[in-house]
């Protein structure tokens, strides 16, 4: 039996959330400012706010065992067969060593086809890592990216510190459930965190599932976040949401923009378009859940007819980002547009299929955030000038 030294879960043990909120538990890391949280009334948005896509704890010890007590909550839904529990990521000096899951915790029950959701509460749990490598290093614990978790307590076998800041760029994004990382197996085979690794860079991902719908609370926590390079995906959220039509859509990314801009007057800032999605490439949305092989997936139920009328496509808001984008940038030489059909397009999707129809799965996570790093960073407005 280990002698177990307890230490508090304090915020400079913690990177990528943007506010931890105590709750009678423990520590809640949230990635939406109070201010947005207490400004939204959507239900999505604040379940998946909450949910520490990119969040991790970062620790300088030679502690060979880790031990944390948790409670989660894990999302099913009714008619789809049950979800694995989240996996939690262990990184020694940047390596992947170890993985585990969560006892315990909360069920959320989703009705996808009514919206309903009912929560079933549970025991805090604990999740457990053994034989780590000895001596002194810097351990990265990334917590499960899609299921809400509150920290209660941290015990390891040897003390632990904050780990140094080694100078790397920080890189805020924001984005859909693709940033956010649905479908991918594991919180560091996201997209952006592969891609964060593979640039060297710190992250703090604002990647919201079903939400990245220009909200003006969103665009005032980027603005108040440190950040060295700043990234907004937007289309595949406004589209299947059915959210706005065309003469609302220039203004409200010129808000989010503006808003962003008010923080980061000289920042580099990408606004990247929806990668490709046969379903919503030119049939409008909403979206529906589709259960018709017994998992899920989705379906776009919108009427094409409807985009001379100022319904919107994959296809309508790309041209139209690129082209508020290039407005812009005769006046803010740091803002740049690139092409989500460059990360993944009609070709990628005959070979790396999305499985439901809308997510991608962790291979192509993988090949998303190397072309990320290719276009942004190694020959894009990313790349360290310094």
């Amino acid at each position: 039996m280990s002698d177990w030294i307890s230490t508090p879960i304090i915020p400079e043990l913690v990177r990528g959330a943007v506010e931890l909120e105590t709750t009678p538990y423990g520590v809640l890391p949230h990635r939406l400012s109070a201010l947005g949280r207490k400004q939204n009334v959507d239900g999505q948005l604040a379940m998946v706010e909450a949910q520490p896509a990119g969040v991790r704890l970062v620790l300088r010890t030679a502690a060979t065992e880790i031990e944390l007590d948790v409670l989660p909550t894990r999302m099913t839904f009714v008619g789809a067969p049950p979800r694995p529990d989240g996996l939690w990521d262990v990184l020694v000096d940047g390596e992947l060593v170890a993985q585990g899951t969560a006892d315990g915790g909360n069920v959320l029950t989703i009705d996808l086809t009514t919206g309903s959701r009912e929560i079933t509460p549970g025991p805090v749990g604990s999740v457990r890592f053994d034989g780590l490598p000895g001596g002194v290093k810097d351990v990265e614990i990334w917590l499960p990216h899609a299921e809400t978790t509150q920290l209660v307590a941290l015990r390891t076998n040897a003390a632990v510190e904050p780990a140094a800041d080694h100078g790397r760029r920080t890189w805020l994004h924001h984005g859909s459930s693709i940033s956010h990382g649905s479908n991918a197996d594991s919180p560091t085979r996201t997209w952006p965190a592969v891609a964060s690794r593979l640039a060297g860079v710190e992250l703090t991902s604002l990647g919201f599932g079903g939400s990245a719908l220009l909200d003006p609370f969103t665009a005032r926590t980027m603005r108040d976040l440190p950040a060295d390079l700043i990234s907004v995906k937007f289309g595949i959220n406004l589209v299947n949401a059915d959210l706005m039509r065309l003469r609302a859509l220039g203004p409200a990314v010129h808000n989010f923009l503006d808003i962003i801009r008010e923080g980061h007057p000289t920042t580099p800032l990408l606004v990247i378009s929806s990668i490709y999605c046969p379903i919503q490439e030119h049939t409008p949305g909403p979206l529906a859940p589709d259960f018709a092989d017994g998992q899920v997936a989705f379906r776009a139920t919108g009427n094409p007819e409807e985009v001379a009328a100022g319904k919107l496509t994959l296809t309508v808001v790309r041209a139209e980002l690129a082209r508020i984008t290039t407005a812009r940038a005769a006046d803010d030489p740091n803002l740049h547009y690139l092409d989500g059909l460059t990360l993944y397009g009609e070709a990628d999707h005959a070979d790396l299929p999305l499985p439901d129809r809308l997510h991608p799965d962790t291979a192509t996570h993988q090949r998303i955030a190397e072309r990320f790093v290719q276009h942004a960073f190694t020959d894009g407005p990313f790349g360290d000038r310094g």
